[in-house]
C-alpha cells in the first residue's frame, strides 16, 4: 500500500526531472552560462565575469549541447559572425570552449605586424586607451597572476597595460592591451582564412592563446563555423574574488555591462 510519504518522493522526483529538462532545453536553445575563467580578453571581460552565451545568434551544431552531444551536422538554423563579435566556441582539439574576438572571416588574410593587426594588407586603426590598471594578486578560482607591462611589480602593486582603441574595417571598435613589444606573436606570417572558418585573436593581445597560434603547432589555428556556441552580449554579475560568496569582491560597476 502506497503511503503519503511516498507519493511524496515521486512528486518531488518529477517535480526535479521537469526542472532539469526545462534547464537543459534553455541551455541547449537560448541562452548558456559562461564563467570567464582567465586574462586573456582584458579589458573586455574580466576573471570572474559571468555572462549568458546568446546560442541563437549563430544557429544550432552539434557543440550546442553539453559534451557535443547534440545529433546534428553542420549547422541549423545557421548566420554568420560579424567582424568583431565575443564569440564563445569549442576548441577544435581539446574540447573544451573558449571565448575570443572574431577578427578574421572567411577568405580574409590576417596578419600581426609589431603587434599591429593588418586584415587584407591593411593595418587596422589604432588610437590611443589610456592605461588599463589593476592590483597585481591572484585572481579567480585558479589564483592566476596578471603581467604587468611595468614588471617587475609586487604583489599588492599597481599593475600597469597599455591601452588602445582598435577599429575593424566594419567599424566594430574595442579597446585592447599591450604587455610588452616584444612578444612571441606580435609578428606573425599572412594567414588566409579558409571558407567555413574564423580566425579569433584575445583583446589582452600579449596574454592570449588564438588563432595567431597554428593548430598544427598545437594552438587554436582557424576555427570552423560548427564549432561556434554563441554570442556573447552582456555581462550579467562579476566578481573579483575566489568564490561567487566572497560578496565583499562582488564589482556592480560591471553587473548588466554591454559586451563591445
Amino acid at each position: 500500500m502506497a503511503t503519503k510519504t511516498d507519493g511524496g518522493v515521486v512528486e518531488t522526483i518529477k517535480t526535479v526531472f521537469w526542472a532539469l529538462l526545462i534547464a537543459g532545453v534553455f541551455r541547449t536553445l537560448f541562452f548558456q552560462p559562461f564563467w570567464i575563467p582567465s586574462g586573456s580578453m582584458k579589458d573586455t571581460l574580466l576573471i570572474g565575469d559571468f555572462l549568458f552565451v546568446n546560442k541563437m545568434a549563430y544557429g544550432y551544431s552539434a557543440h550546442s549541447c553539453p559534451f557535443s552531444a547534440c545529433p546534428i551536422e553542420g549547422r541549423l538554423f545557421g548566420s554568420e559572425p560579424e567582424r568583431g563579435d565575443v564569440v564563445v566556441f569549442r576548441h577544435p582539439t581539446r574540447g573544451v570552449d573558449f571565448i575570443k574576438r572574431v577578427v578574421g572571416l572567411p577568405g580574409d588574410r590576417v596578419q600581426v605586424i609589431d603587434g599591429v593587426l593588418q586584415i587584407n594588407g591593411s593595418p587596422v586603426q589604432l588610437q590611443d586607451g589610456g592605461q588599463f590598471t589593476e592590483v597585481k594578486d591572484l585572481q579567480g578560482p585558479q589564483g592566476l597572476m596578471p603581467r604587468c607591462s611595468n614588471d617587475p611589480v609586487g604583489q599588492g602593486g599597481t599593475c600597469i597595460k597599455e591601452r588602445k582603441i582598435e577599429t575593424l574595417p566594419n567599424g566594430a571598435s574595442h579597446s585592447i592591451l599591450n604587455i610588452t613589444n616584444n612578444w612571441v606573436a606580435d609578428n606573425t606570417p599572412v594567414f588566409a582564412v579558409p571558407e567555413g572558418q574564423y580566425f579569433f585573436m584575445g583583446d589582452n593581445r600579449d596574454n592570449s592563446e588564438d588563432s595567431r597560434f597554428p593548430a598544427a603547432a598545437g594552438g587554436l589555428g582557424f576555427v570552423p563555423a560548427e564549432y561556434l556556441i554563441g554570442r556573447a552580449d552582456r555581462v550579467m554579475f562579476s566578481s573579483a574574488g575566489r568564490s561567487l560568496f566572497f560578496f565583499w569582491t562582488w564589482r556592480p560597476d560591471r553587473f548588466f555591462k554591454a559586451i563591445e
